[in-house]
């Protein structure tokens, strides 16, 4: 069987608990050939741990052994080292989010498409089987038309305590842009990624601010803290769709998750976690469970898979980089009215075009 040669770059967290060991679990399609990062300390604890043979001294040096790269650096690095793995004839996945800025998220797209290469945006929520079987059954028609989609991404004191999460320079948000994101973009998806025409937000750092909070993810400075720990979203679609989004690293509520997705359409209704059809039918009201779902109970073992097959030629990418980007366009949008108060116009491309 083919396989690809993979570059790691960034060697943190997300690389080393996710990308490099469901890679490894692939190893008759890749190979992992090399990681680079700017702390080289790093780069070679990661090539020890998991047999990794090069550790290359730069990003570019590291494009020249490759055929595609996973970038796993923070938020603020994903545009320049795709936009250049691209230009050097590099396929890539990229971690969430796709950019800081819609401005950049289309420099990579444009990217993409004169290379010829793969872009793909780790959103690993899509993979997961409650999202395929939802996935199936907004496409089959069992829900109608989507009129109303609610999102909750919810954490009870879990401000993540480690690496630059809290850095806004670096990551260019908090919870709505790690976090959140994952749901908006799952939800997107669902209802099949109509264009976005008006958002209104309002971010919240009040409650990590405080001296002495209790928080299970680690420690982290409240005198420097200045992301979102809180998020409350309203999107409007040119179809007529509605979001209501709400996420947090640093909820007071009961549970210690609540990950929810529920669509409402003009025939019936779905909730995604965990999966439930909710119609009407014969003078009676249902709701159908379903007693198993096909899948990997890991979704980022389907996610590699199909990065991988993209990028042989042998499947569809299913997250698209033109997804993506309203992702990107709705946070930033977000964080926009939420520092102006008002509520904020997307254009569409033909808009924007003219």
């Amino acid at each position: 069987m083919t396989e690809l040669r993979i570059g790691i770059i960034g060697a943190g967290g997300i690389a080393q608990s996710r990308h490099i060991p469901t890679l490894l679990k692939l190893n008759e399609q890749v190979i992992i050939e090399a990681v680079y990062d700017v702390n080289q300390a790093a780069a070679a604890a990661a090539a020890g741990r998991f047999n990794i043979p090069k550790i290359m001294n730069s990003h570019q040096e590291l494009f020249a052994e490759v055929d595609a790269v996973v970038i796993c650096t923070p938020n603020k690095f994903h545009s320049e080292i795709a936009i250049a793995a691209l230009q050097a004839g590099v396929h890539v996945l990229c971690e969430k989010p796709m950019a800081l800025t819609s401005q950049e998220s289309e420099a990579m797209i444009q990217a993409s498409k004169s290379s010829g290469k793969v872009l793909s945006i780790g959103f690993h929520y899509r993979f997961m089987k409650e999202s395929i079987a939802a996935k199936k059954a907004v496409e089959a028609g069992d829900i109608g038309n989507p009129l109303v989609v609610r999102v909750k991404a919810l954490r009870r004191r879990k401000v993540p305590g480690w690496g630059v999460f809290t850095n806004k320079d670096l990551q260019g948000g908090g919870s709505l842009i790690d976090y959140g994101c994952h749901l908006l973009d799952l939800s997107l998806w669902l209802i099949g990624n109509p264009a976005p025409t008006e958002v209104t937000g309002t971010t919240y750092n009040a409650l990590s601010k405080v001296p002495g909070q209790v928080n299970q993810w680690g420690t982290f400075n409240h005198d420097t803290f200045n992301v979102d720990d809180h998020v409350t979203g309203y999107i409007k679609f040119e179809n007529g769709t509605s979001l209501l989004l709400e996420t947090s690293w640093s909820n007071n509520i009961k549970e210690d998750v609540i990950e929810e997705v529920s669509i409402s359409g003009d025939m019936g209704g779905l909730e995604v976690f965990p999966f439930s059809l909710n119609y009407a039918k014969h003078g009676m009201l249902f709701n159908s469970e379903a007693a198993w779902l096909p899948g990997e109970e890991d979704p980022s073992l389907p996610q590699a898979q199909n990065f991988i097959d993209a990028c042989l030629g042998r499947a569809e990418q299913i997250v698209k980089p033109e997804e993506a980007l309203q992702v990107t366009q709705i946070i930033e949008a977000i964080y926009e009215s939420s520092e102006s108060g008002q509520a904020v116009s997307i254009q569409s491309e033909k808009e924007r075009v003219n």
